[in-house]
């Protein structure tokens, strides 16, 4: 089996819902994005064990990010996003450039979990662990 090393140097851009893009990239140290399905019991009389099928699509995008603070800045973009109450997280593990090796998820209606709207510590770089959660997800291999 051929193994490749992967350095991460995701693209991440979020929209807040009737709002403008934001690229965030150079403001992220991690970002992790889990989907799913929840899975809907389809046991029948007869069946031996617990059978299932596909229900809602389920999504968590966890990221931390450096809090800044003025315009076009991240405090700023999570306001809006609260205010808006949702938004569309675009995120590529290496670059713009969709493929099989570097697919793109966007995740629409996604809801903020947490607004950390002030962290200072004296001497600290503060960064803002955020969850975003709900929504819907879709997964592009192919570049436009």
């Amino acid at each position: 089996m051929a193994t490749t090393t992967f350095l991460g140097n995701a693209t991440i851009n979020i929209t807040p819902t009737g709002g403008t893009a934001v690229d965030v990239s150079d403001q992220c140290t991690k970002c992790e994005v889990m989907v799913g399905y929840d899975y809907l019991e389809s046991t029948a009389f007869g069946d031996t064990g617990h059978r299932a099928v596909q229900g809602l699509q389920t999504v968590a995008v966890n990221m931390d990010l450096f809090l800044s603070y003025g315009a076009s800045e991240v405090e700023t973009l999570l306001a809006a996003i609260q205010t808006a109450g949702s938004c569309i997280i675009v995120v590529s593990p290496s670059g713009t450039t969709e493929s099989a090796s570097n697919p793109e998820f966007t995740i629409t209606n996604a809801t903020l979990e947490n607004n950390p709207a002030i962290m200072s510590t004296v001497g600290e770089l503060a960064v803002a662990s955020l969850s975003f959660t709900n929504g819907t997800w879709a997964r592009d291999v192919t570049s436009p």
